[in-house]
């Protein structure tokens, strides 16, 4: 059935880090988003295409809102919703002491599926409507995540995780099984409504070089999957994959060899990446996901997005969370955090690269660009719709903006999930927040 939204709206066409942000941004301060069977099926000024919408359509007004695209995160761990914000020196030291930890307890379908609940819940609260998951090495904790994530039909991508060695007994596969799961449940998900399945090796430290060999055997087996990781996070990481891949000339060296790299791979972090790292990344098609509220707490390193995104040749980059390294579901968090790191490291990142890298540009970097990501006819519904007067103190600042950016780069800093008013999937409203709760859609969910 057809619906419509109506209100201030902001979308990107194309990427501002190469391009003027007038040749980027579609800005319409009275805009009328038309929506049928899940997708856009029209955009535009409210005082064109009113006149040519049919009576019987609803049209819910946003006053005192931004209507942008659903924010992605690239890279993401449910399992470790619970753990969040738990204490730790640095990395391996948190693995160690919290995430085996909790990951261990997804052997339980029950309890996987209560976890992927909660995640969810959260997402649409942030209005981010599609997520680059991890699961655990269990593959009932990847059928409990798309089992959720189909109620509401979400395009998530996700995977169940492959370690076969560095880890607790409760946590390993062994190469031949963790070939075997991945194509049943690739089988199972992988274009099953919306869901899209993405090959996990946790990290090359923690899979011996027979389950690297497959792990690249299985992905190119089924063209089409994702492939997602880590990579060059902390310094004593590297240090590890060079003591455990001695052959080998560098961390990227690693993925590449076991044919890791190339168009739907994506991997979290990226912070020390040398610039043979960056060019080879760009030469393959292979995106980083930024993870800057993570790579802040575990003290990881300063992600060099310029480098990235302006640098020759440039990275498909996207935004992300890396929950539970990561500290907060809110990309305009993740923003915020971006924006600082980027000071550090000499570089103004303005309010539309910043919305671009969560939208459109995250979008770009899965190789989504043509589905998601942007507001306009033909691509999925998936919306979310940000609040003027969400804090008293983002009311009072934005009633002395004077400009678009001005407004947008105010919701970076002082915005959270109490900024998005509601959030859209699949062109189904899912989330309401002045309703202090999730909508109708989620029960039983």
């Amino acid at each position: 059935m057809k619906k419509a939204i109506r209100g201030q709206l902001i979308s990107y066409y194309d990427n501002p880090f190469s391009k003027p942000v007038e040749d980027c941004l579609y800005y319409e301060e009275d805009a009328l988003l038309v929506m049928d069977g899940g997708k856009i099926i029209a955009v535009g000024p409210a005082s064109r295409l009113l006149s040519d919408l049919y009576r019987d359509v609803e049209v819910t007004h946003y006053k005192d809102a931004i209507i942008c695209p659903g924010f992605i995160d690239c890279h993401v761990h449910y399992p470790q919703t619970e753990m969040i914000g738990a204490y730790g020196k640095q990395l391996i030291d948190w693995l160690n002491k919290y995430t085996f930890v909790a990951e261990q307890k997804f052997a339980d379908e029950a309890y996987a599926r209560a976890a992927a609940e909660v995640f969810l819940k959260e997402l649409i609260r942030a209005g981010t409507t599609t997520a680059a998951v991890f699961c655990t090495v269990h593959p009932q904790s990847v059928d409990a995540f798309f089992e959720q994530s189909a109620k509401i039909k979400m395009r998530n991508i996700a995977g169940k995780a492959l370690m076969d060695r560095h880890a607790p007994p409760g946590l390993m596969d062994t190469a031949q099984s963790g070939y075997d799961q991945t194509k049943s449940l690739i089988a199972k998900w992988h274009g099953n409504g919306r869901a899209l399945y993405a090959v996990t090796p946790r990290f090359a430290p923690t899979s011996t070089e027979e389950q690297m060999e497959l792990t690249g055997a299985v992905w190119k087996e089924h063209p089409g999957t994702y492939l997602q990781s880590h990579i060059s996070e902390n310094k004593a990481e590297l240090e590890w994959v060079k003591e455990l891949y001695p052959e080998r000339k560098s961390y990227v060296d690693v993925y590449q060899h076991y044919g890791q790299l190339g168009p739907r791979a994506i991997y979290g972090h990226g912070v020390h990446f040398t610039e043979t790292d960056f060019r080879t990344f760009a030469e393959t098609g292979t995106a980083i996901a930024h993870c800057p509220t993570s790579n802040l707490f575990l003290g990881s390193g300063l992600f060099r997005l310029e480098r990235a995104m302006t640098g020759s040749p440039t990275v498909r980059t996207g935004l992300a969370t890396d929950l539970g390294g990561g500290t907060n579901f809110s990309q305009l968090v993740s923003m915020n955090e971006a924006y600082k790191i980027a000071q550090l490291n000499g570089y103004a990142l303005n309010a539309h690269k910043a919305f671009y890298l969560a939208t459109r540009g995250a979008a770009d970097a899965l190789y989504l660009g043509g589905q998601i990501g942007s507001l306009a006819e033909g691509h999925e519904a998936d919306i979310a719709v940000l609040d003027l007067k969400a804090t008293p103190i983002l009311d009072y600042r934005l009633g002395h903006a004077e400009t678009i950016e001005e407004v947008l780069f105010a919701f970076i800093i002082l915005g959270d999930d109490r900024a998005v008013r509601a959030t859209y999937v699949a062109g189904e409203l899912v989330y309401e927040r002045d309703r202090d709760t999730l909508l109708e859609t989620f029960n039983g969910f």
